[in-house]
């Protein structure tokens, strides 16, 4: 078969940009023209999308986050040292074969092959899955920097051309092509060639701005006061060097926590007991223990 032909994919998910952003910002994920530019692009050109910076910059979230916004259906791989094609692609369901050529004793080997190397036996993986959906599909391929570089240049393959080999049955071409998100946390160098296929798009923790704007959003019953000084000390916190910084959503939990136990506003105590919902290790905690005090008193003052 012939790979598939672009001018023939379905019709454009998005009319513009700003369609994108209200769209996006309609289930919850609030993004500049620059980053609803890229997932304009990635449907109109038909190519993935490399979405790369630290942990818990909303990565993942984007992905999810297009697909409600469309209607799309979410297939996730997620991508781990030892990673291969019979988990990322297909493989074939051995007990199930073997049980047919154990009915079929009987009857010719070319027969029997014909049976066992089916649709029916066949098990597919999250890259198959996308492939070959008839329905409208939003591909994440999660963690893409922890696969060896063989099974890189395999999720590469399909990529180019949205089909797969399957040697038993021939091949299987995309009839529409999804809209593909991979991550990255940067734990080590990507290939040029997957660089060149994909659409770059870098995503940094958010400005004071943005963050208040998604803690108002996602907490319900915060005040605007107390989500600017939420927002204002995270921030504070990830100017520290600390071994793992806050994320996104240990910002939304910490937010959460104050509401529920009835905190209008943060003081030095509160985030000294608090601590623990947004930093993970102890030297952390005992490091931002001693800028809280200053990041308190900055974070409680009017338009700072």
């Amino acid at each position: 078969m012939s790979s598939l032909d672009l001018s023939s994919n379905a019709e454009p998910r998005f009319s513009s940009v700003a369609e994108v952003r209200r769209d996006l910002e309609r289930v919850g994920y609030f993004a500049d023209d620059g980053l609803a530019g890229v997932v304009y692009l990635a449907d109109r050109l038909g190519k993935p999308v490399l979405v790369e910076g630290p942990a818990g910059t909303g990565k993942t979230e984007l992905a999810k986050s297009v697909a409600a916004m469309t209607g799309a259906r979410l297939i996730r791989l997620q991508c781990y040292e030892g990673l291969d094609e019979s988990k990322a692609l297909y493989e074939w369901n051995y007990k199930k074969q073997l049980l047919r050529i154990q009915v079929e004793q009987g009857a010719g080997w070319e027969e029997v092959e014909e049976n066992i190397f089916s649709e029916d036996f066949l098990l597919t993986r999250p890259l198959l899955e996308a492939i070959s959906a008839p329905e409208p599909v939003v591909l994440l391929i999660d963690e893409v920097d922890r696969v060896e570089i063989e099974t890189e240049a395999l999720l590469l393959e399909v990529l180019s051309d949205y089909q797969v080999s399957i040697p038993e049955l021939g091949t299987v071409v995309a009839s529409q092509i999804p809209l593909v998100f991979l991550t990255s946390n940067n734990t080590r160098e990507l290939s040029e060639a997957l660089k060149r296929r994909c659409l770059f798009l870098h995503l940094d923790y958010p400005s004071v701005e943005r963050e208040r704007a998604i803690v108002l959003a996602k907490v319900p019953g915060i005040t605007d006061q107390l989500a600017d000084q939420v927002a204002r000390i995270v921030r504070s916190l990830r100017a520290l060097d600390l071994k793992k910084h806050p994320s996104i959503s240990e910002t939304l939990d910490w937010a959460r926590t104050l509401v529920l136990l009835g905190i209008e506003s943060v003081d030095e105590e509160t985030a000294r007991s608090t601590l623990h919902l947004l930093l993970k290790y102890r030297s952390d905690i005992e490091l931002a223990a001693k800028e809280l005090a200053a990041a308190t008193s900055a974070a409680a003052e009017p338009g700072r």
